[in-house]
């Protein structure tokens, strides 16, 4: 039952939300939140609306008159500015004035007498100048007694119909018959790397370049200026921690480790320490927070790998037994997903009776490295730990530090990848790895870009990682790593790659899988950084259009364009103003040229057909004059398999392309 009977109006159905209200909205500083809502009242009068929407440091809402859309649809908009969380909600009333007023001019139009209407109007203004004070209480009288006073009906309608009497009235209604929306919904607000990064990994144990050395966080520094100049922003490690010795991990995995064999980077824990140490081949604390300030000055973040799992040498192993699960034999459950299986790997018992003493811990892990300034976290299998854990690790982590950015890698069931999201992961691994024809990859991207996916859900897609060699790269050759990369950095705003291998088109698989032979996971790779094979040029050109361009730093602003080849998919990218205009168009076959008709949204993009615009290619650097909807393009992938065409549709005159040609 409402608190006041007399309000009337009904709020229903208010977008974006997720789960009701349970999760909170996700946007980064100065993205545009757009809320609609179903708002509606018994009978034919007039509404208002209005937005609210605060910050949690505000005590006061912010309030934005609301559009009515048509069928009782609403629609208003606001800009996030802070870092945090903020709040928004809709308030809603029976606007008695503009009732009035329609009422008012669709009387005078049939010629009805107007006395008893301009009365009802005067004490509408009388009984808002009692609401508005000693402000604007001498006017609201004024304008009463004009509208009693009128000469005539007709000065009595224009009277009505002032902006600056509707103003007024506006502002000074009943408060008494607003009626609030039950929910205040949550946006986290985070800061712009969230939506728009470009990812680079590497180990940096592999870092030295020369054979049967140990790679140091020096041989890093070494790397970051040309990974900067590649136009990357963010360098990602495989854990930096210990290794544990007992069970390690052998080349290509085996059960049996050479003495020289340095194991995998995710068997964590040794005598040295555990999640807050540094493996000291890498080099100490200090050399790492060296690194992270010189990656700073070339504009590049470290981001840390996290996995909450331990070697058996652990420290937690005998500091905290109740924190795992021992078998009745006395030995401690390794890590398994069957058929696989991680004998140097043991995970933590989340249902340990002393769960709360571990989630302390490991959300002190987090708080440590912050410390040392690491702000990006990828974040292992966070699929296999509770999500209660995620979402209070998460909430106080960001509490804190605000500017904190979560990658989940969790490659499991849809569902499951969601609900991580929702309970906080900035952004998330997908199955991009595995969507190659043209209907997968359309049918996937309308997927994650529909509310209410695109609300809490921001795609990282990843061609390649270290656990994770497609087929497609192992049978494509060259145009097959090119195509996959640029669908990555031109269809989702976040990407990334595990770089040396990639660049450099290493596609060597294990017979029958999509896994790298003779992984880096267990064996230093001496790389050959100064290998002619590679596709770094292409690279930093691609990441130079993706900053150039603001249409590729968001991944909700995608059409798909029909075309004649289901070879050739091609999609339009464009800014809200349409001031940035992008046609991307990618070869799937990594075999074959393929050509075909591209059919362009002319209305949706500000084209008019017969009008020329100029399509230059920002790739090839080819320049085309276009005059309708339907264009042929042909892409070779021994060339190369894609084209990224930034349109001019305001180009109407000869001699506005001679500055283009």
């Amino acid at each position: 039952m409402s608190a006041d009977g007399r309000c009337r109006v009904v709020i229903e159905n208010m977008t974006p939300q997720v789960d009701g209200g349970r999760f909170a909205v996700k946007r980064v500083v100065g993205e545009q939140v757009v809320v609609q809502a179903d708002v509606f009242c018994d009978g034919h009068d007039e509404l208002a609306a209005l937005l609210l929407y605060r910050h949690e440091n505000e005590e006061q809402w912010h309030k934005v008159p609301m559009e009515h859309l048509g069928n009782d649809r609403w629609e208003a908009r606001f800009a996030v500015s802070a870092l945090g969380t903020c709040y928004y909600t809709i308030a809603a009333r029976v606007d008695h004035f503009l009732t009035w007023h329609k009422d008012l001019a669709k009387r005078f139009a049939v010629g009805q007498d107007l006395a008893v209407d301009r009365e009802i109007g005067a004490r509408l203004c009388e009984a808002a100048g009692l609401r508005a004070g000693s402000g604007h209480a001498g006017e609201l009288r004024e304008w009463a007694s004009r509208i009693r006073q009128a000469p005539d009906d007709a000065t009595a309608v224009r009277l009505a119909e002032d902006p600056q009497l509707a103003a007024l009235m506006a502002v000074h209604y009943d408060p008494q018959l607003v009626t609030q929306a039950e929910v205040e919904l949550r946006i986290t607000v985070e800061r712009e790397r969230a939506l728009f990064s470009a990812w680079y990994e590497f180990f940096p144990r592999s870092s030295c370049g020369e054979e049967g050395r140990h790679g140091t966080f020096a041989d890093c520094e070494r790397l970051l200026p040309e990974i900067a100049r590649m136009g990357f922003d963010v360098i990602y490690f495989p854990p930096i921690h210990p290794i544990g010795r007992i069970n390690r991990k052998g080349k290509n995995n085996s059960t049996v480790a050479e003495d020289d064999d340095p194991g995998s980077p995710w068997a964590i824990g040794a005598e040295e320490g555990g999640h807050t140490e540094i493996l000291p081949e890498l080099g100490t604390l200090e050399d790492f927070r060296r690194l992270i300030g010189r990656a700073a000055e070339l504009g590049l973040e470290v981001a840390m790998d996290i996995a909450f799992q331990c070697a058996p040498d652990h420290p937690y192993v005998r500091r905290h037994p109740a924190w795992f699960r021992w078998r009745p034999d006395g030995s401690v459950q390794y890590a398994e997903n069957p058929p696989k299986k991680y004998q140097d790997i043991i995970p933590f018992d989340f249902e340990s009776a002393e769960w709360q003493d571990l989630w302390q811990e490991l959300k002190e892990v987090f708080r440590y490295w912050i410390a040392q300034g690491v702000k990006i976290f990828r974040v292992d299998n966070p699929h296999t730990k509770p999500f209660g854990f995620w979402e209070y690790a998460i909430g106080e982590i960001k509490g804190e530090h605000p500017d904190t950015i979560f990658l989940s890698e969790a490659f499991t069931r849809p569902k499951v990848t969601y609900r991580l999201a929702k309970l906080g992961f900035s952004q998330s691994y997908t199955y991009f790895s595995w969507r190659n024809t043209k209907w997968e990859l359309e049918q996937y991207m309308r997927e994650l870009a529909t509310p209410p996916v695109r609300d809490f859900f921001r795609p990282n897609f990843w061609p390649n990682t270290p656990d994770i060699l497609p087929e497609v790269l192992q049978y494509g050759g060259k145009p097959a790593f090119i195509i996959r990369f640029i669908l990555a950095a031109t269809l989702s705003s976040n990407y990334g790659i595990y770089g040396p291998p990639f660049e450099q088109f290493v596609n060597a698989g294990m017979p029958g899988k999509e896994e790298y032979k003779d992984s880096e996971k267990y064996e230093i790779r001496c790389w050959d950084w100064g290998n002619s094979e590679h596709m770094r040029e292409l690279i930093a050109r691609i990441n130079q259009i993706r900053r150039d361009n603001p249409a590729l730093q968001t991944t909700w602003n995608m059409h798909f364009c029909e075309t004649d080849n289901d070879n050739l998919l091609c999609y339009v990218k464009s800014t809200e103003e349409r001031d940035n205009l992008l046609l991307i168009a990618v070869n799937l076959d990594p075999f074959h040229t393929q050509a075909g008709k591209i059919r362009l949204p002319m209305e949706s993009l500000g084209l008019s057909p017969g009008h020329p615009f100029l399509a230059h290619d920002l790739l090839g650097e080819g320049r085309n004059i276009w005059h309708s909807e339907w264009n042929t393009i042909e892409l070779d992938p021994h060339q190369l398999p894609a084209a990224i065409f930034r349109l001019y549709p305001r180009l109407r005159r000869e001699q506005d392309f001679d500055y283009f040609m």
